[in-house]
């Protein structure tokens, strides 16, 4: 039997036009077997929600250069919760400080790469993910 292929929804939120690192996370994980989606740049949170829910995604990927953090990814996650989608794993790419680290994990955030984040690190990681998840379903 296939193993069903993770779905991945890379965003860019918010009016950052800066999406390298996006593009770059998005050709990793395809090239690594993943079903990838790239919304493009300046999305809402219900831009993204709704693409999530309607590509029935595993994972979103969210890369945020502008700062706009603190606001806009909660505002990603309560409209994916709202939407049910519950098992969703949610990850951060991008400049994100040291400081507000802690804060995006507790209001549910998987993981957080920073730049230079080796991309093989990011599939490992997401593929655990999603197989713990899995498992709990």
């Amino acid at each position: 039997m296939t193993e069903k292929k993770i779905r991945v929804l890379i965003a860019k939120p918010g009016l950052d036009g800066h999406d390298r690192g996006a593009k770059v996370v998005a050709r990793a994980l395809r090239d690594d077997g993943m079903e990838v989606i790239y919304t493009g740049l300046r999305q809402t949170p219900e831009m993204i929600s709704e693409a999530a829910l309607q590509e029935d995604v595993d994972v979103i990927g969210l890369s945020i250069l502008s700062g706009a953090h603190n606001a806009l990814v909660p505002q990603v996650i309560r409209k994916v919760r709202e939407n049910g989608q519950t098992d969703v794993i949610i990850f951060v790419g991008g400049i994100i400080p040291e400081a507000d680290i802690q804060g995006l994990l507790d209001k549910g955030v998987f993981r957080i790469y920073g730049p230079g984040t080796d991309t093989h690190l990011v599939s490992k990681e997401i593929r655990e993910a999603v197989k713990a998840v899995s498992q709990v379903d």
